[in-house]
């Protein structure tokens, strides 16, 4: 097989201005000043519509499915756009050159770690899973460490994470973001141990990947602003759709389904909710701002935590077409060894999570 493919390019960076300019920075504050006001009015304005507006009544199932709609969009919406913003200026620090070379040459141990929490603060999704694999093979970093970024880099996301924040917490989003690391971290290190680098497709390690981007660059703080408004083009528009059915699908959740039914299916007291949870997460196909609006849905009619996070994460790490993506790379029973050995740590996740909360 002599297919070869190149590692996503990065844009080089034009040339910076000495500083950040008056009017970008005032241009930047007004809308940051335009999106707290948003945030803060949404609640009001979403009761407003529903009903006095629309007309619903609070009492009825479609009452509340609405209401829960016309809330959750905007709000949603607008913590993903925040968060974008910023994950893109995050990316002008952390380029796909920047992050093979922090971890070749690693020791295995330090470099599951290190890749893991690479993986929380790198923009990388399943998408860029084929030639992101390839640049660290071909980089000399090894085959656990690689695969310990792979884990992180979809699961632990600074997106998911920005918003699990901000619709439950800090308690929670520290709990997956802990729980997300040590999957990823244990996950690459049993891989590693097993030396399966057999397991590869042989024409990866025959592929030379190159080296682009923007590498000995320091993009000024105008060129990093323009970074994070770009991302918000490319992400937000791509994915808000998405997150719209995902609240769709909560708003039904949350104005139908009953409290006892959930609690009953996916509550503590069913051994089997965990795997369940895992195997209908598996085929679903979404990111963490679209999932995250049905985990809300979950919870709030009674589901336990650590099943529905069990479901999420399934859902993001686990995402039957990542796995297609990767199997460009990895022969099938490499990706059995890594379904498996992620799905055992999510399960062990579902169901630590249900015994101690």
């Amino acid at each position: 097989m002599s297919e070869t493919l190149s590692l996503p390019s990065y844009k080089p960076a034009e040339a910076p201005a000495a500083g950040l300019r008056p009017r970008t920075l005032l241009l930047h504050l007004a809308a940051l000043a335009a999106w707290a006001g948003a945030y803060a009015v949404n609640e009001d304005v979403s009761q407003l519509i529903t009903f006095r507006l629309l007309g619903f009544t609070p009492a009825t199932h479609l009452g509340a499915a609405v209401e829960f709609f016309v809330f959750e969009v905007p709000k949603v919406l607008l913590l993903l756009t925040l968060v974008v913003f910023v994950v893109g200026i995050v990316r002008s620090f952390f380029t796909p050159e920047r992050t093979r070379s922090l971890l070749a040459g690693r020791r295995e141990a330090a470099g599951n770690a290190l890749a893991s929490l690479l993986g929380v603060v790198t923009p990388f999704c399943s998408c860029s899973a084929v030639p992101m694999f390839i640049g660290f093979v071909t980089a000399g970093v090894p085959l656990g460490v690689t695969f310990s970024f792979l884990v992180a880099a979809p699961m632990v996301n600074e997106v998911a994470l920005a918003l699990l924040f901000g619709l439950f917490g800090w308690k929670v989003a520290g709990l997956y973001l802990g729980t997300g690391l040590l999957i990823a971290v244990a996950s690459g290190w049993i891989i590693g141990r097993l030396k399966l680098e057999g397991w590869v497709e042989p024409w990866v390690y025959r592929t030379r990947a190159p080296i682009e981007g923007m590498a000995g660059e320091r993009p000024g703080w105008e060129r990093r602003l323009a970074i994070g408004r770009e991302e918000v083009r490319e992400i937000v528009g791509k994915v808000w759709l998405y997150v719209i059915a995902g609240i769709a699908v909560g708003a039904g959740i949350h104005g139908w389904v009953p409290e006892n039914f959930m609690a009953s299916i996916m509550g503590k007291g069913a051994w089997w909710s965990v795997p369940l949870a895992v195997l209908i997460g598996i085929p679903m196909y979404s990111n963490a701002a679209g999932i995250l609006p049905v985990v809300q849905a979950l919870l709030g009619k009674g589901a336990a935590l650590g099943t529905v996070l069990a479901f999420m994460m399934s859902v993001i790490a686990l995402s039957l077409p990542e796995m297609v993506i990767l199997r460009k790379v990895l022969t099938p029973r490499l990706i059995a060894v890594f379904v498996g050995v992620v799905g055992t740590g999510i399960l062990v996740v579902g169901y630590l999570f249900n015994a101690l909360l």
